[in-house]
């Protein structure tokens, strides 16, 4: 996906973009005091070092004066000035160091910045947004882009600035000098600037391309990395070499397109500046035979047209850079200028106490404008009752965990907990008061503690241990090489799919919450550890409300309410005993389960789901 497509959201509005000339400069904000010393150190170097070839003209003058004269040279007067020039040449070197050491330290902070606002902003974008994006392209904006737009902004401060700074004063010395040689001169440097200008724009495009194609080879390999195991177990790891070599070779030739127009600039500027040497030293040279000019003056001309050049050919090699900086402005910026969810509007609010109740009115939804998939959903789920939701893949089940934790918002209708529109809750609030435990159980990197407490502030040892006995989970903690303190990450470290679910078990007992959602979260646990969360699921379950996605008919039995979905609907809602006597889709799927032993008639899956084992208390 290109960065075109990330200027528009899931409904087709457009994120709102910056002029690419402050883009840059407003990644500098925050940070004027440093600039405007960054920019005083290099006007200062500039104008030491713009002084020093008239000291030497003069020394130049004083020989020559005594040749003619056939008397001694003033040596007292020509070291004086040798001396004066050695002086300035230092002072520009320091003011040039510490313009250096500024700018450094202009773009660190720029990235800093940029870093935190790209975290923040991360954590306010809708689930929409990064599920139509490849995490690889994400990543590559937070980490490529802002390091190429802080370098660039580091090259901007101190060779562009000082460049055209230098430019701007030898031109001043240069018409003082002799207006009719800086004629001459001028001419060349608006011909370098005109040939400069023609090849940037040729090359904004290629450097795009380029940092395009970066992205999308670090979301194919991200993509490839994470899945390696399935990727090798079905026997695609040729086909994936293959996919990676068209994108490699895509990137290959983008940066070769945009280093090639880059790399003429250097050269064609040097050329023109060459021509322009070799006309001025001419013209001088005729000029102080005629004695309209001194020879330490030619001299003092020639050095500041030599030095004419390196400016306009630094300018002209960094503008390619800046192309590419900006490039990476404005994916950065596609990112911070995405529309974000929507803030929670308090208003609405009913003020209910706390109890657990689940209701959806009405809900319509669908994942994009041209696919609805619910039509108009309704159901509640009751305080402290356990409401399990069976159907085929696709039915909409997993949809409706991610509407009751607001990672999408329903295109209309409402979804309420305890009276209030979730809409009008803080997040925050949200994800304290419900908790999922979703079908890939994800691991942070850090010790086991850490990841039972990941959310659960302020917890204690023992409230993680008890957590983690709960799910069943303490066994197998015990028995790692450092226990609880044994480092694990995505990848579980060792770990296998259903310890890690265990772990995650273990997150939502410790957080105790009022709606807990298990969305097929057990359904990597072996026989045994099935048997035993049965007990502990139950626990868990009591008190609360239990929202649970459910594979296997024969898990569901005990539930108060089961709901029947298919193709984005309710089909069919009750209890088990009541739908098995009413004959209709789900007393199908529980015959065929009754006569063949398996639950085909619902999304398969060789292990069940044990939230909705036997309830203690329960009828």
């Amino acid at each position: 996906m290109t960065d075109r497509d990330d200027r528009a959201d899931e409904h087709g509005t457009k994120a709102p973009s910056v002029r690419p000339a402050l883009r840059l400069a407003a990644a500098t904000a925050g940070a004027r005091a440093r600039l405007a010393a960054c920019l005083l150190l290099s006007a200062l170097s500039v104008t030491l070092s713009l002084v020093v070839p008239q000291l030497l003209g003069a020394v130049t003058d004083l020989v020559v004066a005594g040749l003619r004269s056939e008397g001694e040279v003033d040596l007292s007067a020509a070291g004086r000035l040798l001396l004066l020039a050695t002086v300035f040449v230092l002072g520009s070197a320091a003011a040039a160091w510490g313009r250096g050491l500024l700018a450094q330290s202009v773009a660190q902070g720029a990235a800093y910045r940029l870093r935190e606002a790209v975290s923040a902003k991360l954590s306010r974008l809708p689930m929409a947004y990064l599920d139509a994006r490849p995490p690889g392209d994400v990543l590559s904006k937070t980490t490529n882009d802002i390091e190429n737009t802080s370098m660039t902004i580091q090259q901007a401060l101190t060779q562009i600035t000082a460049a055209l700074l230098t430019i701007v004063g030898l031109l001043a010395a240069m018409l003082w000098l002799s207006p009719a040689l800086t004629v001459v001169a001028v001419a060349m440097l608006v011909m370098s600037a005109l040939v400069t200008r023609a090849l940037a724009r040729r090359s904004r495009p290629q450097y795009a391309a380029q940092w395009d194609a970066v992205g999308k080879v670090n979301a194919f390999v991200e993509e490839a990395v994470t899945g390696h195991t399935e990727l090798v177990a079905g026997g695609r790891a040729d086909q994936a070499e293959r996919a990676f070599g068209e994108r490699n070779r895509l990137l290959f030739r983008a940066g070769l397109r945009a280093q090639i127009h880059a790399g003429v600039m250097g050269p064609a500027t040097t050329f023109i500046g060459s021509v322009g040497y070799v006309l001025v030293a001419v013209l001088g040279g005729l000029r102080a035979a005629r004695g309209d000019l001194s020879v330490g003056d030619v001299q003092a001309f020639i050095t500041y047209t030599l030095q004419l050049g390196g400016p306009a050919s630094a300018v002209a090699s960094v503008v390619g850079v800046l192309q590419s900086g900006l490039s990476s402005a404005r994916r950065v910026q596609t990112l911070l200028g995405a529309p974000e969810a929507p803030a929670p509007t308090p208003a609405t609010a009913t003020g209910a106490a706390p109890s657990g109740q689940v209701r959806f009115e009405h809900v319509r939804f669908g994942y994009t404008p041209d696919r609805e998939l619910f039509e108009d959903l309704s159901f509640t789920a009751r305080p402290g009752e356990t409401v399990a939701i069976v159907g085929p893949t696709g039915a909409g089940k997993s949809t409706v965990v991610n509407l009751l934790l607001r990672f999408y918002s329903p295109w209309s209708g409402r979804v309420l907990l305890d009276g209030t529109d979730i809409a009008a809750l803080p997040r925050h609030d949200l994800r304290r008061r419900v908790r999922a435990v979703l079908q890939e159980p994800w691991l942070f990197t850090g010790t086991v503690a850490d990841n039972i407490a990941y959310g659960a502030d302020g917890a204690s040892d023992d409230d993680i241990r008890r957590a983690a006995r709960a799910a069943c989970a303490d066994h197998f903690v015990q028995a790692l090489p450092h226990g609880y303190a044994t480092v694990v990450g995505p990848d579980g470290g060792g770990l296998s799919t259903g310890q890690m679910q265990l772990l995650a078990l273990a997150r939502a007992f410790l957080a105790d919450p009022e709606v807990l959602v298990l969305d097929e979260a057990t359904s990597a646990v072996d026989a045994r550890t099935e048997v035993l969360l049965r007990e502990a699921s139950a626990r868990l379950r009591r008190g609360r409300t239990s929202i649970v996605i459910a594979h296997r008919l024969s898990t569901v039995e005990n539930a108060d309410t089961i709901l029947v979905m298919e193709e984005g609907g309710v089909v069919e809602r009750g209890g088990h005993r009541e739908l098995v006597a009413r004959g209709g889709r789900y007393a199908t799927l529980h015959a065929r389960l009754d006569g063949a032993g398996t639950d085909s008639g619902v999304a398969s899956h060789p292990d069940s789901d044990p939230a909705l084992g036997p309830t203690p208390g329960r009828p």
